[in-house]
């Protein structure tokens, strides 16, 4: 059996094959009480699919499939498991074994850990970490959530100025081993102050005699404790960094971030974006993880918004009945107009949310953005109007496809405008952008555009 699993998991062709082939695997020979080889199988395993097989398997087996992996494997597969799993590991875990894993854990790991955690239990577990990793979790845990101070690490290299290099990968090979990474380096004053920055390549091609002031660069980008975790993703993506050094107030070097928990960050922040572009509640949950009920609530809020604007439209078609009486074949139009509409606002709205949050739009841009999108409404008015008044000639008289053609080319005009102007105002008003979604605009596009294509229908057919 355990030579079989290694074959399968050798021929796998693809990672997503890999990860299915072991937790398939990995189920079946612990329900078999086969644990010699359920450890033989992860063995080849990486972490992280090691994690994502114990987080798919029923609660009553993770424990078990766990405590397989050696010590050291055990802690790193630990920080890549959900907070769901590892809550559900440490309930299991005698109180040594809770310790030592939680103790030997990054800080910026077990302070995200700590985050999910009822407070009794999180001023246990400080009691419990060795005097050090208390320190440097408690240092994380007093910074405000979401910023750099929360999600950094504490465990970085300092260099002096004055070292040599022959001397500075001494220091180097006697921290490593405690270290998030050694591919950048920080030079500091005796105070902590940051002064300069290197990396190993620096290191590698300088000579060993010369000095750490001569090779280290002195012009450092860092950011501060309280800096908003969006603006540190932003400023590693704009210089490329793999490592951002974090300073206090006085400038002092207290920790750094790295990219990988950038990228959590990163997706984080894209997820939350996309649940508020669809009108949902953004949860901390996976979808399967969460109840249904818990699902609906997020759900409902935006629904009641949208039920209630939408009786505006009611209000327009039914001031407006004794003329849909008169012309009747104007209400079959009405649907095509604001789905239209709707769709138009949305696109505009989608290009400058996504382009606030990604910088590359800028709010004092704002007239620049709404007017270029308001000549793609137009264009997109002109063309699609031509269509649709011919297509609706066809169908009804010249009257009414000309007020259908003229209504759908101020439609498309009042939607880009709309679309690309309320995300600068929730914006100025200091709102999430991502807000002003497209349920919520298409709502607003729904109400005037009726109004505009009735009236203009009013008008033309002198009415």
């Amino acid at each position: 059996m355990t030579s079989s699993s290694s074959s399968s998991i050798n021929q796998a062709s693809s990672r997503d094959e890999l990860r299915e082939l072991v937790r398939s695997q990995l189920a079946m020979l612990l329900h078999q009480g086969n644990y010699e080889g359920a450890k033989s199988l992860l063995v080849p395993v990486q972490s992280p699919d090691i994690a994502e097989a114990i987080a798919g398997l029923p609660e009553a087996l993770q424990a078990i499939a766990f405590r397989l992996l050696s010590k050291n494997r055990s802690i790193e597969v630990f920080e890549y498991l959900d907070t769901d799993t590892q809550e559900n590991l440490l309930a299991e875990f005698k109180r040594q074994e809770f310790r030592e894993i939680v103790d030997q854990m990054s800080p910026d790991d077990r302070a995200r850990l700590f985050d999910e955690l009822p407070a009794k239990l999180v001023s246990r577990l400080l009691n419990q970490l060795s005097p050090e990793e208390r320190d440097a979790t408690a240092l994380l845990l007093g910074y405000k959530p979401g910023t750099a101070g929360r999600m950094m690490t504490p465990e970085y290299i300092a260099l002096r100025q004055d070292f040599t290099v022959e001397q500075a990968f001494d220091q180097i090979r006697q921290q490593a081993h405690v270290a998030e990474t050694i591919y950048h380096l920080y030079v500091t004053e005796a105070d902590r102050h940051l002064i300069g920055i290197l990396s190993l390549r620096d290191l590698v091609t300088a000579q060993p005699d010369q000095i750490i002031a001569d090779v280290m660069t002195r012009e450092v980008v860092s950011v501060h404790t309280d800096t908003d975790q969006e603006e540190v993703a932003q400023i590693i993506q704009r210089y490329d960094f793999i490592t951002v050094p974090v300073v206090d107030a006085e400038e002092r070097l207290v920790g750094i971030v790295t990219v990988d928990d950038i990228l959590d960050v990163v997706q984080a922040e894209t997820t939350e974006d996309i649940y508020t572009l669809g009108g949902v509640e953004a949860g901390e949950k996976d979808y399967f993880q969460t109840n249904l009920f818990t699902v609906a609530r997020r759900r409902v809020v935006w629904l009641f918004v949208l039920l209630i604007t939408n009786t505006g439209t009611i209000t327009v078609i039914q001031q407006q009945e004794e003329l849909l009486e008169q012309v009747v074949e104007l209400a079959a139009f009405i649907p095509l107009l604001i789905d239209t509409g709707g769709n138009v606002g949305a696109q505009s709205s989608t290009v400058v949310i996504r382009g606030l949050n990604t910088d590359e739009v800028q709010t004092r841009n704002a007239l620049k953005i709404i007017r270029r999108e308001a000549i793609a409404g137009t264009c997109l008015g002109i063309m699609l109007g031509v269509v649709v008044t011919v297509w609706a000639y066809v169908q009804v008289d010249f009257g009414v496809a000309l007020a259908v053609g003229v209504s759908l080319l101020a439609i498309s005009l009042l939607a880009s405008v709309a679309g690309a102007a309320l995300p600068f105002l929730f914006k100025a008003l200091k709102f999430d952008p991502a807000l002003m979604s497209a349920p919520f605009i298409t709502t607003i596009v729904d109400v005037l555009g009726v109004f505009i294509y009735l009236y203009v229908a009013r008008m033309i057919l002198g009415l």
